[in-house]
């Protein structure tokens, strides 16, 4: 059984109002702005199914004490099925380095392709398997899907303009723009009107 991850960006309206009357509203459903499923991003954000490659950012927190009552109600009924509560401020999500290098080295190979500045651009995890496996040789379906588990780290294969590489994850490549970026959007623009701390991430998972 998969996990999949749920939850709301709030805001909280912080504008002419003492600190005691601050209340947080839910903004928007994360699922229409994220709906993939990737553990190694769970894990490097809120330490969900994959622990070992980055120190999560948000690990476990629980809902805030103060979480929306929208959310709180969207929350509740589903409650005993339900884990991994946390949440992130977009102010914490702003400082994060996402260039940390993981823990590990990736057991998926990495393809890169040529930029126009002449450097290596990442293009995906065990992408491109056909064309790396004339390369490495690699006939074996699982050693092809695991090449960093069975090569030492930095082993490269070239191809022209296209790279294929065993080696360590940043941050940035498993919680990529191409699947985070429209959060990242909104979560940004709220907080220029609400401030970086008036504005957060509120998730749980399922399975």
């Amino acid at each position: 059984m998969g996990t999949d991850i749920h939850g709301f960006i709030e805001c909280r309206w912080d504008r002419w109002l003492d600190e005691d009357d601050r209340e947080w509203f839910q903004a928007v459903d994360l699922s229409h702005l994220y709906n993939g499923r990737d553990y190694v991003a769970f894990g490097s954000l809120f330490g969900v199914r994959d622990t070992a490659s980055f120190r999560p950012l948000a690990d476990h927190r629980g809902l805030p004490d103060d979480v929306s009552k929208e959310v709180l109600a969207d929350f509740e009924p589903w409650s005993d099925e339900l884990h991994g509560e946390s949440w992130i401020s977009w102010a914490e999500l702003a400082a994060a380095d996402w260039d940390e290098v993981s823990n590990e080295v990736d057991g998926c190979v990495h393809e890169f392709r040529r930029s126009s500045d002449g450097g290596w651009k990442m293009q995906g995890r065990n992408s491109g398997l056909t064309r790396f496996a004339e390369l490495s040789g690699l006939t074996d379906a699982q050693q092809l899907y695991s090449a960093g588990s069975v090569n030492p780290e930095n082993t490269e294969w070239p191809d022209g303009d296209r790279l294929f590489r065993v080696g360590r994850l940043r941050r940035k490549d498993v919680v990529p723009d191409s699947e985070w970026g429209a959060v990242w959007s909104v979560m940004r623009t709220l907080a220029n009107l609400h401030g970086d701390e008036g504005v957060r991430l509120v998730v749980w998972f399922d399975g």
